[in-house]
């Protein structure tokens, strides 16, 4: 059971003790409900761990001297830029620590709404007591990673983010050159720094010193780029030659064989959706924020389009895979069920329809990664 919408254990009031972190840059505003205590404390602290222990300690002994021992202590903060590294060091230290989904909260929607920290620490502690009563869908929990599962993804987010940097590089030195009225020039190439010196403008001069020295830089940039890409891909491939039978290893190993489906591919998939515990394959789509968001109230029927709630990644390497699946994988039964919806269909029906194949396609995958089981006239490489 996997259900992070609602809580399985049952709450007792009494001698549990509530939390909630509010958290911030420069300090963290906590709240808490104490059993026995009928005021609602709040407090102040710096960002430093120690600090919010010591308080959850002070705390448990007031509501002890209330006659109220805390035989169970939770606490909660929302899911942004610190992470999942408290409620790790949390649970080291025997508490329960659960990071809230922060679009599971619900908000005012009044136009002009009053915003504060301890505003929202009302919200939080309102919430989080919904669920931990068992209340379903009061708001939804984050799944907390190991550190090992949190290390993995980090490869193949740095090469996403260098070959985003490669791109933007190699635009602006284009665009420099076009400046010049110098068309043609492929800065990725592998001798383009010597062929820097033999540009020309129109006019037929050489590029003046400083936009050549500025050209320069970007051609050491993006050398080291490439180079630093070059190893992560490495790196990949000795790890999965060291430990090939590892489980995150042979769901990409396996991954790997489908023609279409790439190392890199295959690496991040895996790491970032197919090896968590995902309840069924509402959950799988759901996740990828490849599932719809309908509009219904009378008779008004519409649809506004993708969720865009889940993991982005996911979502843009889904859709992609969802067209390089029609070239490589031209009969197996996903490819015939999209040709045989789109043959005499307009651009946007097939636009719309690629998204439905990619919300498949990552159902079938999470299939055979976790089950074996083998989509309908899939193709795959020979083992290695």
């Amino acid at each position: 059971m996997n259900d992070l919408s609602r809580s399985l254990t049952a709450l007792n009031q009494d001698s549990t003790l509530i939390a909630v972190i509010e958290m911030g840059l420069k300090s963290w505003l906590v709240g808490a409900i104490l059993p026995g205590v009928d005021r609602r404390p709040l407090k102040k602290l710096d960002p430093d761990e120690e600090s919010l222990l010591k308080l959850l300690d002070r705390w448990r002994e007031e509501a002890a001297r209330a006659g109220r021992p805390v035989a169970r202590l939770c606490v909660a903060y929302e899911a942004g830029r610190d992470g999942f590294w408290l409620a790790r060091w949390l649970g080291m230290h025997g508490i329960e620590a659960y990071v809230i989904h922060p679009t599971s909260i619900p908000v005012s929607r009044e136009h002009r709404r009053a915003k504060t920290d301890r505003l929202d620490v009302d919200l939080l502690l309102r919430a989080f007591l919904g669920w931990l009563r068992g209340e379903a869908k009061h708001c939804s929990m984050a799944a907390v990673p190991t550190l090992a599962e949190e290390d993995a993804k980090r490869p193949s987010r740095e090469r996403e983010s260098l070959v985003g940097e490669r791109t933007r590089i190699v635009n602006r030195m284009k665009s420099t050159l076009i400046r010049w009225g110098i068309r043609g020039f492929k800065p990725t190439l592998r001798k383009a720094a010597a062929k820097l010196e033999t540009l020309r403008t129109p006019e037929g001069v050489v590029l003046p010193p400083h936009t050549r020295a500025e050209l320069e830089h970007d051609m050491a940039r993006l050398q080291l780029l490439k180079e630093q890409i070059k190893a992560i891909e490495a790196a990949r491939l000795a790890r999965l030659e060291q430990a090939p039978g590892e489980g995150p290893h042979a769901m990409i190993r396996l991954l790997a064989r489908v023609i279409g489906v790439g190392v890199e591919t295959a690496d991040m998939l895996v790491t970032e959706v197919l090896q968590r515990n995902l309840r069924d394959r509402r959950a799988v789509a759901r996740y990828a924020g490849l599932t719809g968001s309908p509009d219904e109230s009378g008779s008004k029927r519409r649809e506004k389009g993708l969720a865009r709630a889940g993991n982005a990644r996911v979502r843009r390497a889904m859709i992609q895979l969802a067209w390089r699946w029609l070239m490589f994988q031209k009969d197996s039964g996903l490819a015939q069920w999209y040709r045989a919806r789109t043959a005499d269909a307009r651009g946007d029906t097939r636009k719309t329809l690629i998204v439905a194949l990619a919300r498949k396609l990552l159902i079938e995958l999470w299939h055979l990664a976790t089950t074996g089981q083998f989509p309908a006239g899939l193709a795959l490489h020979p083992a290695s």
